[in-house]
């Protein structure tokens, strides 16, 4: 696992706090493609417990793993006692094929792409569900993004994480759907979006930024003059466009 994936511990509450949550619209998805009762689901990466709060309170079991203790500490927080939680990388835990589901929120693309499908399924149930989902938290005003971008160009290129597999942006498939496809061991792959609109303060736009990892990487003092830059473009208020892309995959019932 990548340092960058374990830069998010020293500002777990930040990332409780600025980062939005997952609709409603979000698990009627997933349970569809599903088609029946989910006993038992398995988190990869649960960060601050957003994902495991939609899923526990509508009644599904869940297992939350998350490798950075900052941040299992934060959801430990949120979510209710019966949650149970581990702190491990999804390379460190143990097959044991008995979950129906499971499931990333904005966490896969952080785990090692050597042996990760197989890994993956031996974590399910043959016929069981692999669902992803997440995406880039993006200002909607074009003219604002364009001076966000030019006020932190000194500092960072860009603020995004680029694609694993190297599938460009305009694919009909992005990642993970292009590698699931690929792999023996999945079937039925879908990708679907939730478009999604939300208004935030310029100030807390600034918030959600020092929760994503390229600000964090860099030294103390730049980032305090990259949001300061920035605060200095924002409006008042912001529009974002938060779209979650959902990437859903069945484990097939025989190797292939």
């Amino acid at each position: 696992m990548s340092r960058r994936a374990l830069s998010f511990g020293v500002m777990a509450e930040a990332y409780e706090r600025f980062r939005p949550g997952y609709p409603v619209e979000l698990f009627d998805m997933v349970m569809t493609y599903v088609g029946q009762p989910v006993r038992t689901a398995l988190e990869i990466g649960a960060g601050t417990g957003k994902a495991t709060r939609l899923f526990t309170q509508r009644g599904v079991t869940v297992t939350a793993t998350e490798p950075d203790g900052a941040m299992l500490a934060e959801l430990r927080k949120h979510v209710p006692a019966i949650v149970k939680t581990v702190q491990a990388a999804f390379e460190d835990l143990r097959p044991g094929g008995s979950y129906g589901l499971v499931y990333a929120a904005a966490a896969l693309h952080w785990t090692n792409p050597e042996g990760r499908w197989s890994r993956m399924a031996a974590l399910l149930e043959p016929g069981g569900v692999f669902a992803s989902f997440g995406g880039p938290v993006q200002l909607a005003d074009p003219a604002v993004e364009e001076a966000v971008r030019a006020a932190r160009a000194p500092f960072l290129e860009s603020d995004e994480v680029p694609s694993p597999d190297g599938t460009p942006p305009g694919r009909d498939m992005q990642w993970p759907g292009t590698e699931l496809q690929r792999s023996e061991w999945f079937a039925d792959v879908q990708q679907s979006v939730i478009e999604r609109r939300l208004t935030m303060s310029g100030r807390d736009y600034v918030g959600l930024l020092s929760t994503i990892s390229a600000y964090l990487e860099l030294p103390t003092s730049e980032q305090e003059q990259v949001y300061s830059r920035i605060m200095q473009v924002l409006p008042e208020t912001v529009e974002i466009a938060a779209d979650i892309t959902v990437h859903l995959a069945r484990r097939r019932r025989c190797e292939q």
